[in-house]
């Protein structure tokens, strides 16, 4: 068996300005150092940040009392969440993805003109939930698919904007966006330009190989959003798909003789997770590697000041 690497994949720009706030903090604070949920959705990367003193929250209300220091995780808080801090009179640090922060801007933006804002992604997911809670005066939808478009009720049709969570793709998102546009033709959104372009470049790397591959791994979390868009993206492409945490969930017959392996990650897999896997798949019986050409992402994002100065 071979595998090809799919480029790029693993940590975006977020995810690596998220992970190093929390590290910085580590070396610069005392501990512990509370962090609101989880800085990103992989539990590799949580543990090891737990194991260095992290301790990660669902609420502000379970950090003690004696403690004057949060970070917020990189999937953005509700404005209700950065007030409750400030009753808590804790400093905060904000790991929040600057495209999270995007978002959340556009959409006060919007609801500063009085328009009903359509947030475009999943129900229940730590970003989507942290832009409805930065909405204020106004009604907010949520939806994901286009046959949503249609039963949506809204009260002034001519009077509405939408955002889209940051881990879906311009794919994901462009049939929900045309849908909007032919019922509501006056409705205001960013351009497809402003959705993430980690997710995006990882959707079409896997696109890109698809044809060249029996079988695609995806190396995430399984509560991360991205992660299981990658393997929808190989079932769309008629691959056998797994999303997998870590190598100790690979199953052996999953693969047979002479099969090509395709492997991608989550944006926020680490690489030692994708390295892992490949030392298990070299025991099934992978004789070559080879990495994909694939866009060179040169994207950062700076880390506060206040954490510079450490």
């Amino acid at each position: 068996m071979n595998v090809i690497l799919a480029q790029p994949r693993g940590f975006c720009a977020g995810v690596v300005r998220a992970i190093e706030i929390v590290e910085r903090a580590l070396e610069s604070y005392p501990h512990p150092i509370y962090v609101l949920h989880e800085i990103v959705h992989n539990p590799y990367v949580v543990n090891n940040l737990r194991n260095r003193g992290a301790i990660f929250v669902e609420s502000l209300d379970e950090i003690p009392a004696s403690i004057d220091m949060c970070i917020f995780s990189a999937h953005g808080v509700a404005t209700t969440v950065v007030e409750h801090a400030k009753q808590r009179n804790l400093k905060v640090i904000d790991a929040s993805c600057p495209l999270v922060t995007k978002v959340h801007a556009q959409a006060q933006r919007y609801a500063q003109q009085g328009l009903e804002i359509i947030i475009i992604g999943h129900a229940g997911h730590p970003e989507v939930e942290g832009t409805r809670g930065c909405i204020n005066g106004t009604a907010v939808h949520i939806l994901c698919r286009t046959e949503e478009v249609e039963k949506l009720q809204v009260s002034t049709p001519d009077k509405i904007a939408y955002v889209t969570q940051t881990t879906l793709s311009v794919d994901d998102t462009r049939e929900v966006i045309t849908a909007l546009t032919k019922r509501f033709p006056n409705i205001k959104g960013p351009s497809l330009e402003d959705i993430c372009y980690a997710t995006q470049n990882r959707q079409n790397a896997v696109r890109s190989v698809a044809h060249k591959i029996d079988i695609l791994l995806v190396v995430g979390a399984y509560n991360s959003s991205n992660s299981n868009r990658l393997k929808e993206v190989g079932k769309q492409a008629g691959l056998k798909s797994y999303l997998i945490e870590n190598a100790d969930n690979l199953e052996q017959n999953w693969f047979f003789k002479n099969a090509i392996i395709g492997i991608t990650a989550g944006a926020s897999t680490p690489e030692i997770l994708v390295d892992d896997v490949l030392q298990k798949l070299k025991t099934f019986g992978v004789k070559r590697i080879e990495t994909m050409l694939g866009k060179m992402e040169e994207v950062t994002f700076s880390i506060p000041k206040k954490l510079l100065k450490h």
